[in-house]
């Protein structure tokens, strides 16, 4: 970016911020299309292993921290954005209902690689 070689980068806000790519670039487009998250993975060999409550236990703490990171990764998000205006970034905000009318009729178009339950499944989170 600094020396014109590429004229843009895409990272998320935490990345950007950590990398210090602010120092080289003018503007921020939140398009949202990237976010940070909280994955937990448990192995189906040890998941198999555990008795009903303690796997009852498990989502219930799962389900806890993603919220409680969720809400976490939201904050921290908006604080960054507050930061990069403050260094003088243009942030733009991008509308993106014009890029979901555009692409819904994709969803669940012939090249869709899930079914129509998974799909409503996913919407529902």
């Amino acid at each position: 970016l600094q020396n014109g070689t590429v004229d843009a980068q895409e990272n998320p806000l935490p990345t950007i911020d950590a990398k210090k790519f602010y120092e080289v670039q003018k503007q921020i487009v939140l398009t949202g299309h990237i976010t940070d998250a909280l994955l937990t993975i448990i192995s189906g060999t040890l998941w198999g292993q555990l008795s009903a409550a303690d796997k009852q236990t498990f989502e219930t703490v799962f389900r806890e921290a993603a919220v409680k990171a969720t809400g976490e990764i939201i904050d921290s998000e908006k604080r960054m954005v507050g930061e990069m205006e403050k260094r003088g970034k243009t942030v733009v905000k991008v509308d993106r209902k014009p890029f979901r009318d555009a692409t819904s009729k994709l969803h669940m178009g012939p090249d869709a690689t899930w079914t129509k339950d998974q799909y409503d499944r996913l919407q529902a989170l």
